[in-house]
């Protein structure tokens, strides 16, 4: 799936810690990232939390991780697609300071490897209830290789149903 991006910054370390440009809106355009993002969130999470799947019709999302590590998904859920269904998961920690770029079309999930988490990501729309939707992490149909096998879920991905069920 080439419309997935893994992005590795440049950082500059030293004795003092590190520095890295998390963003730089032309870089990222001459990497295939030409979209308007107009939000920034902030999640933090313990080990084995998993949070997903989950989508908002008309966002896309760079997801990058400062402290901890994760594992994060991305399903394509474009009809047309050749790759409808199918995942991709890539571990991202506060180590190789990568980003993961989901484009439009794609649900997003992740889960906690290390003791705690801080997940940033920007989104190209503001979350709109009326537009999100989810499906279960566990669908046999998608078939997500966890790397976790109790995770700690909220009540609304415990009870999701699953992705044939919500398209």
């Amino acid at each position: 799936m080439r419309e997935l991006i893994l992005i590795t910054p440049s950082v500059y370390e030293d004795e003092r810690g590190f520095f890295l440009e998390s963003f730089q809106k032309q870089r990222y355009k001459k990497l295939g990232i030409d979209c308007e993002f107009v939000q920034d969130n902030h999640s933090f999470s313990n080990k084995s939390v998993l949070r997903g799947m989950h989508f908002q019709k008309g966002q896309a999302k760079l997801v990058y991780c400062p402290v901890g590590q994760i594992f994060d998904v991305a399903v394509d859920l474009r009809p047309t697609s050749p790759d409808f269904g199918k995942w991709k998961g890539v571990i991202l920690d506060e180590k190789s300071h990568q980003q993961f770029f989901i484009p439009d079309g794609f649900a997003h999930g992740f889960c906690v490897l290390s003791e705690k988490a801080h997940v940033l990501y920007k989104v190209s729309t503001a979350y709109d209830a009326k537009l999100e939707s989810g499906f279960r992490f566990d669908d046999k149909e998608v078939g997500i290789k966890w790397p976790i096998s109790d995770p700690i879920l909220s009540k609304r991905d415990r009870d999701s149903r699953c992705l044939q069920e919500v398209l």
